[in-house]
């Protein structure tokens, strides 16, 4: 075990109730996670730092503070060490909304996508009335170089590391062009305040309720980033009747009382697939770093479903025709 967590324990008083330490599955990040079972009370969790921290300025601590003004359900913040690098938070146990997928009733499953569309309603709505430099996420934003930056990712780390593809600087220069494209459409769309991975993994299942984590890399960002998060999620298979109606009840939610009309709900769809084309290959180069570079192969499974959505959005547009060519060449899959 990790001196540090003992020192931890300690500090806090903790040690004498102490009956287990039991570490947890990780996530994406360099943050270790371990739960902490208590004799005489509730199980807390440690999250472990790489080295130190400043929990006054830590993303973390400040975008929590933002959803409960909001307010959304989070984890809350128990205690900390600045020295150790270690915040003490409240356990929402292990089921997330994709384990939790397994065992719903239809009626079940339903209902706890609405919630979460509803958080995400929420957020946008509250987020415009709560903007202020007191929080990080409204100083930084999908633009330009961010999203440039995220398809770049996915071309060293996915098709090039990955998939073993030698591209020539022509269809670098091409790949870049399209790149252009679909970073300046959105990063010149309206922007609200998102959580940034808001899918399956990243939402709870706690005494009946949805509960969101790992949310200290919130933004601003198109309307549509969270949703397309949550609607075509690399970890769970959504059918399209159930993606149809999730997003009419986000637009219900969004639009007031008087609707989105016909022409509302065919721009937002469109502009939706263009998100989910970004992000979906955007996810591509994480899943493509974490086996490459981590040396962590669990990712590889969830690859073919984000894949599928990939192709679904090339082929469902003649805008993308040229992109669909240049990756098909790399990309099996997307022939």
């Amino acid at each position: 075990m990790d001196p540090r967590i003992t020192a931890y324990l300690d500090e806090q008083g903790l040690t004498p109730s102490v009956t287990k330490v039991v570490p947890l599955t990780g996530d994406a990040s360099d943050r270790r996670y371990f739960r902490v079972r208590l004799a005489d009370g509730d199980p807390i969790v440690l999250s472990l730092h790489a080295g130190p921290i400043d929990f006054a300025a830590l993303p973390f601590v400040l975008v929590a503070r933002l959803l409960r003004a909001i307010p959304l359900p989070a984890p809350a913040i128990l205690h900390h060490s600045d020295a150790l690098g270690i915040l003490g938070l409240q356990d929402l146990g292990d089921v997330t909304l994709q384990a939790h997928l397994g065992v719903a009733s239809r009626a079940e499953h339903a209902a706890l996508y609405r919630q979460a569309v509803g958080f995400i309603a929420t957020l946008q709505q509250r987020g415009r009335d709560l903007a202020s430099n007191e929080y990080p996420p409204f100083g930084i934003a999908f633009d330009v170089e961010k999203l440039t930056w995220e398809l770049e990712f996915f071309v060293k780390h996915y098709v090039m590391a990955y998939r073993g593809a030698g591209l020539t600087e022509a269809i670098r220069a091409a790949l870049r062009e399209e790149w252009a494209g679909i970073a300046e459409e959105l990063a010149a769309e309206p922007r609200v305040l998102c959580h940034r991975d808001y899918h399956s993994r990243n939402l709870m299942l706690h005494e009946g309720a949805l509960h969101i984590i790992d949310f200290q890399d919130a933004r601003m960002g198109p309307d549509t980033y969270d949703l397309v998060s949550l609607l075509r999620d690399s970890y769970v298979d959504l059918t399209p009747a159930q993606v149809d109606e999730l997003v009419a009840y986000f637009l219900a939610l969004t639009r007031g009382p008087q609707g989105a009309g016909p022409a509302d709900v065919a721009e937002f769809r469109r502009r939706f697939d263009l998100m989910a084309l970004q992000r979906n290959l955007k996810a591509l180069g994480t899943f493509g770093y974490q086996t490459t570079s981590r040396r962590n192969p669990v990712y590889i499974q969830y690859m073919p479903r984000t894949l599928s959505y990939v192709g679904a959005n090339l082929g469902a547009s003649p805008r993308f025709g040229r992109l669909r060519e240049l990756l098909a060449g790399p990309i099996a899959e997307l022939r």
